[in-house]
């Protein structure tokens, strides 16, 4: 985090159910020395008991406890971009969104914002509050959001921010077996990488690693720098483990596309060209559905 912070990098992004709550707590220890340096950004919303599927929750009692928490162990004032993570089918957006502007009010949290939301849930929640920022997953490998929320956010001057920009590592090129992964790793479960599509997705990655060797640059850049030409508008948010690669994806910021590469990603991509869902059943419950 640090070295992220260093080569310029100002949004953070957590969430309290990653490692229920243990990620928090590291990025809070990480900022106390530099928090006028980061955008703060944390989530709340889904939760998950020892042994139990993930749960969604958007009730207000909910959301003003899990603010709470978060601020103790992020160990700050002030949230600056407060995310609902998932929709909650049982609850009126009204009703979350008005909870979480309680907390714009309060001074706790700055800025709301929604992540893997449809856009007619995405005007009602704008209408109780303005909403700074989407959240939902954009890459080469997943462009569903052109047709469906990124217009609405254009519309309504909200941000978007994608998450898994690098189709959860896969357009590096460095996943090509899934028996390769941990055990626990999320990825196996994930149809996209297993056996029946990892190959026609491998030969997509292919395609890629061709265009992004003339280029001059590695496969992730060109992924990144597709994505950062899509607009102003567009900050993508890559993870990662290790300071080589916040190094390898903030340098991207210095690729350049040309429109002819731009097409040739275009074309090696439309939005079909996938194999496989992109989350596994329990996941892909959690999705707010529509259009």
């Amino acid at each position: 985090i640090h070295r992220a912070l260093d080569l310029g990098v100002t949004l953070l992004d957590t969430a309290d159910v990653y490692g229920r709550g243990a990620n928090e707590t590291l990025v809070g220890q990480a900022i106390r020395s530099r928090r006028g340096d980061v955008v703060l950004a944390t989530k709340c919303g889904l939760s998950q008991a020892p042994g139990l599927p993930l749960a969604v929750n958007g009730t207000p009692d909910y959301v003003r406890a899990a603010c709470e928490a978060s601020l103790r162990r992020l160990q700050v004032d002030v949230i600056d971009l407060y995310y609902l993570h998932r929709v909650d089918p049982a609850t009126p957006i009204e009703e979350t969104v008005g909870a979480l502007a309680g907390l714009v009010r309060e001074g706790k949290v700055r800025h709301l914002g929604l992540s893997e939301v449809r856009p007619a849930t995405l005007r009602r929640a704008h209408a109780v509050h303005p909403i700074a920022a989407v959240q939902s997953e954009y890459s080469l490998w997943y462009r569903q959001p052109e047709s469906t929320v990124l217009p609405v956010c254009r519309e309504l001057g909200i941000g978007f921010v994608p998450f898994s920009p690098l189709g959860r590592g896969f357009l590096s090129g460095r996943v090509t077996d899934i028996d390769a992964l941990a055990p626990d790793d999320m990825r196996r479960r994930v149809p996209r990488f297993q056996q029946g599509h990892l190959q026609h997705n491998t030969a997509l990655v292919r395609q890629l690693q061709v265009i992004a060797s003339r280029k001059g640059c590695t496969p992730p850049q060109l992924a990144l720098a597709w994505l950062l030409a899509q607009g102003d508008d567009v900050v993508p948010i890559p993870g990662t483990k290790r300071r080589r690669y916040i190094e390898e994806n903030v340098a991207a910021t210095d690729v350049v596309i040309t429109a002819d590469e731009r097409a040739a990603l275009d074309a090696a991509f439309p939005p079909d060209a996938a194999s496989g869902e992109r989350y596994p059943e329990d996941m892909d419950r959690l999705v707010d559905r529509g259009q």
